[in-house]
């Protein structure tokens, strides 16, 4: 059985787009999106007020922000990649962290259609939160950073 991703990326038309909530910032990806993932950090926690963060990873090359490059603001902690949001309404739009197999990582709350792709992988899961279970989803779980 062809997986979402398959399935759908035959029907998705470039550029996709997005962008924060206020629409000060706004972005496009001119490629399929290589991968999507699941971060339980604790940062992703606070970052996003949610149990985890939804992820998708484009090409290289293939995500640039069209509009509101000067609304965007960024916290890069010690030790972490660049969490960049909007500073007009806050909306985390995307990070950036060099150290990762897949660098750029666009929320996926933050698209105006579905990207074509689902994640695949949950990582930093010994850190979920405990108030919420992580679901029996079938996906591989890496306690720490998953491999690249």
């Amino acid at each position: 059985m062809p997986s979402h991703n398959e399935t759908e990326s035959a029907m998705i038309e470039y550029p996709l787009t997005g962008g924060c909530n206020c629409g000060a910032v706004r972005y496009e990806v001119t490629a399929p999106l290589v991968a999507a993932s699941y971060c339980h950090c604790k940062r992703c926690q606070r970052r996003s007020g949610a149990a985890a963060s939804a992820n998708a990873h484009p090409a290289r090359g293939a995500f640039q922000i069209v509009s509101g490059q000067d609304q965007l603001l960024v916290w890069q902690p010690d030790g972490g990649g660049e969490k960049w949001f909007c500073g007009k309404c806050g909306s985390s739009v995307y990070g950036h962290n060099p150290g990762h197999a897949d660098p750029i990582g666009i929320r996926m709350g933050t698209f105006d259609q579905d990207p074509g792709i689902v994640p695949t992988v949950r990582q930093f899961v010994a850190y979920a939160a405990p108030w919420e279970a992580i679901p029996d989803d079938g996906l591989p779980r890496y306690p720490e950073r998953r491999p690249t």
